[in-house]
């Protein structure tokens, strides 16, 4: 018996739309009401097509039928009374229609790497499982904790050095205290990243940490080059999305935040992308952090090679720099604001 979550949505009002489909509370495997046990008590209304689970609890399913009017007969007396034969369970009962496939705008179409080897871009480097998901949990609830600054689409927090939206940049002398005790763990595993560093405490010195409604991403821009160091380091928390790397003509050469319709129309462009799961770890360095703009698409739902992943109710990306000392020295003057013209 398929008991597998296909994409179907509860009615609000459900005594004016009704459909061969029931959304049933306070039933299924997770209160001990066993998958046969359904399809066989429903069957009494009508023949029965299938009996899908609803979300994850296990205790709402969705009851499909060939006929409305099976389904009708069962809502009518089944909602907000008890059943014997389901254990003496109060069954409370909607109706429920499958969502529509999800659309796919085939001119924006751009495959999707899963490895940084299959992004192919120097310096870019992605770990899956970077992290457990117990020490998921326990950071998610750490932040949680502490208060959060309020942005126009979304929270975030500062340690070490607040990040300055306005200028992209941090102030240097205005130190805000040691990163937190329950990142330890994290700057542990940072020295062992592709080889990188021996002195976790020297990596890196300032962490932003955001929080990502649905459908909420990231505008395209470079890092600064004159306020942090060459490594960027950014962890993928509760859910996960798609990161866009793009490459311009010399003409965008600008580390700002910039348009994304405008970028879009530049025919003379490279452009990349990579899923980031959650716990996953992704390292900007080289050319991927001094020469790409990265960026998250604004979208409620992710295409990955054909299957579309809607995003999480949040998505909290903890990133860690180290604040620059002196000019950058990068490869890539054309993109440094430590050396270009005024």
């Amino acid at each position: 018996m398929d008991l597998s979550q296909p994409r179907f949505t509860r009615h609000r009002d459900s005594t004016y739309h009704m459909t061969p489909n029931l959304y049933v509370a306070n039933c299924g495997p997770a209160v001990g009401i066993s998958v046969e046990a359904i399809k066989s008590f429903f069957s009494s209304f009508g023949e029965v097509a299938g009996v899908h689970a609803a979300d994850k609890s296990g205790s709402r399913i969705i009851v499909c039928f060939l006929e409305v009017s099976a389904a009708e007969a069962a809502y009518r007396t089944l909602n907000g009374c008890r059943c014997e034969a389901l254990g003496g369970r109060i069954l409370h009962v909607q109706y429920s229609e499958q969502q529509q496939p999800l659309k796919v705008d085939s001119n924006d179409s751009l495959p999707v790497s899963l490895f940084s080897s299959e992004l192919a871009i120097p310096g870019i480097y992605l770990l899956h499982d970077f992290i457990s998901s117990e020490e998921e949990q326990e950071l998610l609830s750490a932040v949680d904790s502490r208060p959060w600054k309020n942005l126009s689409k979304r929270r975030v927090q500062h340690y070490g050095y607040e990040f300055l939206y306005e200028t992209r940049n941090v102030d240097s002398k205005n130190f805000i205290g040691e990163l937190p005790s329950f990142v330890i763990p994290v700057l542990e595993k940072l020295v062992k990243f592709h080889g990188e560093g021996d002195n976790n405490s020297k990596l890196v010195d300032q962490l932003t940490v955001n929080e990502y409604p649905p459908g909420i991403g990231l505008s395209p821009h470079i890092d600064t080059h004159s306020a942090f160091d060459n490594m960027i380091f950014s962890l993928s928390l509760s859910g996960t999305c798609i990161m866009e790397f793009r490459k311009y003509l010399p003409w965008h050469s600008s580390t700002a935040a910039v348009d994304v319709k405008s970028l879009q129309e530049c025919s003379s462009s490279l452009r990349k992308s990579i899923f980031l799961p959650a716990r996953s770890m992704l390292l900007l360095s080289g050319e991927g952090r001094y020469a790409w703009h990265h960026y998250i698409p604004h979208h409620k739902v992710d295409i990955v090679r054909g299957d579309g992943i809607r995003r999480s109710s949040r998505r909290v990306s903890f990133t860690f720099r180290k604040v620059r000392r002196g000019p950058c020295q990068c490869e890539f003057p054309q993109h440094c604001d430590s050396r270009m013209e005024i």
